[in-house]
Formats: C-alpha cells, structure tokens, sequence
C-alpha cells in the first residue's frame, strides 16, 4: 500500500498542504474548524508522519538515549518506567542500552547514541572517576543528566537523592531503637552512591558506638555479597546490619535466617532504595525509598534546558529528599530509650529540593 502523503490529505481535505502541515505538526494556530477537517481527512486515510523526513527538516530526532550500569538490579527498571513516562509526555522516545558495569562499554554505548544523533542523553554512571572522561565528552556535544549518581563537579547536570540525609534517617531510627553495634554492608569502588552512603555511615555512626566507623564489609550492589558478608561478619555478633542497598539487604537476610539468627531480634537489617523486593522480605525490610518519579520529572526538566548545540552554561546538581520506610526488619531491641538509646529524629518524608549551582 502506497505511504498517504500530506499531499494526500490537502486533497481530501480540500486545504492547502502548508495549512496541513501546521495543523498535524501543531505549528501554528489554526482555525478550529479547519483543523477538525484535516484531522478527519488525515484519519480517514490513515496517515502517518515520516519521522525521519521530519528529523532531516527540523534537525531533530526526538529520542533520548539512557545508558545503565545493569538492567538487572531491580531499582532501575523502576526509574527508567517514570523516565519514559515524563519523555513521553514531551514527545520523545527513550532509546535504552545496557553496559554491564564496564566504562569501556558504557562509552561505547554514548558513541553508539551520538552517531544515532540522539537529542539527548541520559546516563547512570558506572564509575565516578573512569566514567568522568566518556560523560564530558558528550555533555559538550548535546544536553546531558547524570541520574542516581554523579561523575564529579562541573562535568555534566545531575539529580540524585541526598544519601547523607538518608543514611542519617536509617542511623537515627536504629539509635532510637536501641542498637548499639552496627556494621556498614557496602559496596567498594567509587560509584557516588556507594561512596556517599558509606561516607555518611562514617560520619553518623560514631554516635551509636565509638567504634562503629570502623565496622565496614565492602563488596558490591549484589544479594551474593550481601550472603557472604553475614558469614564474615557474625561471628562478631553486630546488632545491626546497615547495608547499602536492598540487594545486600535481601542476601543478608536470606543468610541470617539460614544460620538461625533471630531477625531483628538479635540484629536488625536496614536496606537502601526501597525495590519491590524489600515488602515482599521476612521479614519485610526496612529501608530508604528514592523519590523516583521526582527523578524523573527532575532530569526531563534539566533536559529541555537548554537546546543541543547551545553552549554549556552552570552545571545544576539537584538533591532530593528520602523517605525512611519502617518495617519489621528493624523492630526495636528493646524499650524505647533503652541502654540510654537518644531520642529519635522525626523522621518524614521530604519534599524539599536542594539545588546547588556549580561553574563547569
């Protein structure tokens, strides 16, 4: 069947095709009943817009190209729904791609997307230091937000939720509860957030325990390091197992429960990220849940900044509040305020935006 042409619809529509065109692409204003008739016409024929004759025209493709660590960790599936979503609702389409937690692919893949002209970019680095090269390369070439994590200041846009203040919110509700004896569960490398939720539980433990800082197991985002990290840090007996996302959590629990650990009985397990894995957990993990939809919304904002090919003005970096979420993987130790456990800080979700402003 022959491709209907705007041509095709003038006829039909007994306009002229200048008066199609700006009706189907949304130009310009045009006169209610005009456009009704050449909407009728153009479903009645069945037309569809050439996008790639419209992206030669208009130097404009209207895809985002979004690059990920790896698909299969379960909170970024989630995100890249909400980003969809919000691009979607501005016209464009995401084009996705998977680098396996390797900067040399992850640059391969944004080079892939730049010959593909996309508008845009979207990426979650892998590494803050060896993504840093590949993310500035691009950044100087079309509009581009880190997302989740960062590749330090000046190097591209950025929205992520503010891990100190989460961790914070884990710390204090475990104080609250009367643990004493925590033990970070992280992950090694210099990804920002494993570098910021293990720099925050530095900073914060030292209030349950002197000795807590130094309480650290590192491994990686995964439910195997969380397993094995419970075989080598039991025998010491923490009462508390902070890791630093839900994956750690879920092995970690998985594991106590195979050695005949009481949960949280005898320790307590909190999580990061609130994945759908962490309520269906025994028990149910406690946990700190990103904003994600606000992520989203965020990074499409930061997109339509500035048009590709503009000159890079001031870098925004944009931190979102958490939100602790309660549940009984955490239960108290015992009274409240016992062992003379401090008050705890409220804890609630944020709806604040910190935005910082930095030169590139």
């Amino acid at each position: 069947m022959a491709e209907v042409t705007l041509r095709d619809v003038a006829l039909a529509s007994g306009c002229s095709i200048a008066t199609v065109s700006r009706v189907l692409a949304g130009t310009r204003p045009v006169g209610a009943e005009t456009a009704r008739t050449v909407r009728a016409a153009a479903e009645r024929l069945g037309y569809r817009p050439n996008q790639v004759a419209r992206a030669l025209r208009s130097r404009s493709t209207g895809t985002v190209g979004l690059v990920l660590p790896q698909i299969t960790n379960p909170f970024f599936p989630s995100l890249v729904r909400e980003l969809e979503h919000a691009l979607h609702a501005e016209g464009r389409a995401v084009l996705l791609a998977d680098c396996d937690d390797d900067p040399v692919t992850e640059a391969a893949r944004i080079n892939v997307f730049l010959g593909r002209q996309v508008d845009a970019l979207l990426l979650i680095p892998v590494d803050e230091r060896r993504s840093r090269e590949a993310v500035a390369a691009a950044a100087a070439r079309v509009p581009l937000v880190l997302l989740d994590r960062g590749c330090g200041p000046g190097v591209a846009d950025s929205v992520a939720v503010d891990n100190a203040a989460g961790m914070a919110l884990v710390l204090g509700h475990l104080a609250a509860t009367g643990r004493r004896r925590p033990c970070f569960v992280g992950a090694a490398g210099t990804a920002s957030a494993a570098v910021e939720r293990r720099a925050a539980y530095e900073a914060g433990a030292a209030a349950l325990d002197p000795e807590a800082p130094g309480r650290i197991a590192l491994g990686d985002f995964s439910v195997e390091w969380g397993r094995a990290a419970v075989d080598r840090l039991w025998p010491s007996r923490p009462d508390a197992l902070i890791c630093a996302n839900d994956l750690i959590a879920a092995g970690a629990l998985q594991r106590l429960r195979q050695l005949g650990a009481e949960v949280p009985g005898e320790v307590a397990v909190t999580g990061f990220d609130d994945i759908p894995l962490a309520g269906l957990a025994d028990p149910a993990l406690t946990t700190v849940r990103q904003p994600v939809g606000e992520l989203a919304a965020e990074a499409a904002r930061l997109l339509s900044r500035g048009p590709a090919g503009a000159e890079p003005g001031p870098r925004h970096t944009v931190r979102l509040a958490p939100q602790l979420v309660v549940r009984a993987s955490s239960a108290s130790a015992g009274p409240p305020g016992a062992s003379g456990a401090p008050n705890a800080p409220e804890l609630r979700s944020g709806a604040y935006r910190g935005v910082s402003t930095q030169n590139s």
